[in-house]
């Protein structure tokens, strides 16, 4: 239907695709279904691919991808498994796609994980964060979220926001952030 703003991941695809030149390492702070996971391990040399649902990890480990590492743990524990710069993070913040809306993502957890992927992207890196606020924990860690971008220093980041303003029933907002070189 639309090219652009058709949905989230085809922005930050072409972003990726077009502005990231050093593709060694990613990480997929959300794995679910394994969409992203799926692109980012055609164009990356290595991803680190996070989900908490055991489900979510068996699930993909069908797939026998050599250059993806899957992790059953909470991205807010980047740091007890990667130790080398990434040039790209991926969070699609929420529950699991056709899975226990119960389980969510948390506000608390998914900050703890953004701050320390800052500290792992290398400069010029990339930060894509897809914030889903139709259900209530969304809401509290979209908020959580902006207000922690916010204040972000501007020679270190550069920070945007988008959105579908013309979309009804709580549509998503997707952060942009870019490390400075």
């Amino acid at each position: 239907m639309y090219n652009y703003v058709g949905d989230l991941c085809s922005i930050y695809h072409f972003i990726i695709n077009n502005y990231i030149e050093n593709k060694k390492a990613a990480i997929d702070a959300t794995l679910g279904n394994g969409h992203d996971t799926d692109f980012l391990s055609k164009n990356f040399n290595k991803v680190y691919a996070f989900d908490i649902q055991k489900s979510a990890i068996d699930n993909y480990k069908e797939k026998n991808k050599d250059n993806v590492i899957l992790i059953n743990d909470s991205h807010s524990k980047f740091r007890n498994y990667i130790n080398e710069e990434v040039q790209c993070i991926v969070y699609n913040l929420g529950f699991l796609p056709g899975g226990d809306k119960s389980i969510t993502t948390s506000a608390s957890t998914s900050l703890e994980s953004i701050k320390t992927g800052l500290e792992l992207l290398s400069p010029g890196a990339y930060m894509f964060i897809a914030c889903y606020v139709g259900h209530d924990e969304g809401k509290r860690e979209y908020s959580c979220i902006n207000e922690y971008l916010n204040n972000l220093p501007t020679k270190k980041y550069g920070v945007m926001e988008q959105s579908f303003i013309n979309r009804h029933n709580n549509p998503p907002k997707l952060f942009i952030i870019e490390k400075n070189n």
